[in-house]
């Protein structure tokens, strides 16, 4: 199935029913009062996540949605039936905005929430209602109010524990595919992976973790060069990241260019991401010289970060080391906070 991240849609909730107009008419009785009935509610729309879904696919093919209307009113003071409400169901980590102003209405980040995007109209008042001592028997009855109309934006944030950044070719995806069941496009050519891939680490003793392959970042892709903006947005969920490089291809003028230049995109993209803490892990350690090299990049990132591991996904040296502590490191983020969202999300602005 194709990855969709993004989505435009119009949303619209269920005109309510109008007012009846209607009086009495029963044998021996020549001037029965007023029983006109009430028009029902228009049913409302709502967005509710489920586990189920893992894109926004759906709504390439149905972009329109509408709820619902209620029932007119009936004689002998029958009330119109309540339209039904409308549930639009999307994935976890689906963020809702005005597509005019971009305003966010909404940010799921978990299974199970539900969202009243807009309201369905209110029913019209039958005849009945409005029967007073001045007008014993009204001729007019409300009509239903319409129901509200929204153009929605509709944008997919990955749900990971861990994120893996880095240059295209690190071997991120050798790497997924090595700690997890995931079987993600393996190729030595750039970009070889064009959606991000979830993978479920199952390590012994500790409890499960996603682990998602983010597509490779080049410099410049803040601005949207390369793959750009559309998946770094996805690693801004992740309780941390990972970020693999590239033993084989480090320039020997410059060998901790790599590793700037995916920081500097972070921050420049957003400077909350570039805060976010870092596993830096040395890859393809197998290949001749790698280990040298692999010394010599330890020694200048320690000062920056400490937290250095040096693996062959390939090979798979390394890996059951950097399973546990990857596992522990979850662990204590969980503890620590069980949502990695929980400033930002679950905030309703409308």
């Amino acid at each position: 199935m194709k990855f969709i991240d993004e989505a435009l849609i119009t949303v619209q909730s269920g005109d309510g029913g109008n007012g009846c107009v209607s009086f009495r008419r029963e044998k021996y009785v020549p001037k029965g009062g007023p029983d006109g009935g009430d028009g029902g509610r228009g049913g409302d729309v709502v967005f509710q996540t489920t586990s189920r879904m893992h894109t926004l696919y759906s709504f390439q093919f149905k972009r329109h949605f509408k709820a619902q209307r209620g029932g007119h009113g009936r004689g002998k003071n029958q009330a119109g039936k309540s339209g039904k409400d409308l549930i639009i169901f999307i994935p976890p980590g689906t963020l809702i905005r005005e597509a005019q102003t971009g305003r966010i209405l909404k940010d799921f980040a978990c299974s199970g929430e539900s969202f009243v995007a807009v309201r369905g109209g209110r029913g019209g008042q039958g005849n009945q209602r409005f029967a007073s001592s001045r007008n014993p028997a009204p001729r007019y009855a409300q009509k239903g109010e319409p129901g509200q109309i929204l153009s929605l934006k509709l944008e997919l944030k990955l749900l990971a524990d861990v994120g893996i950044i880095g240059l295209p070719n690190a071997g991120k995806s050798t790497l997924v595919s090595n700690l997890s069941s995931a079987r993600p496009k393996i190729a030595d050519y750039p970009f070889t992976t064009l959606i991000p891939t979830l993978g479920v680490v199952k390590p012994r003793e500790h409890d499960p973790f996603v682990i998602a392959d983010i597509p490779g970042l080049i410099e410049g892709a803040h601005r949207g060069v390369g793959l750009g903006i559309r998946f770094l947005k996805h690693v801004e969920r992740s309780r941390f990241l990972i970020h693999l490089i590239d033993l084989a291809a480090l320039p020997s003028k410059d060998p901790l260019g790599p590793y700037h230049t995916v920081n500097r995109e972070l921050r420049l993209f957003s400077p909350s991401l570039g805060e976010k803490k870092q596993v830096i892990v040395l890859n393809k350690v197998d290949k001749p010289g790698a280990r040298a090299v692999a010394e010599k990049i330890r020694s200048a990132l320690e000062p920056l970060n400490p937290d250095i591991w040096v693996i062959s996904a390939l090979t798979g040296e390394g890996l059951g080391r950097l399973k546990v502590h990857l596992a522990r490191l979850v662990e204590k983020t969980r503890q620590a906070n069980d949502n990695p969202m929980e400033k930002t999300r679950g905030h309703t602005w409308l």
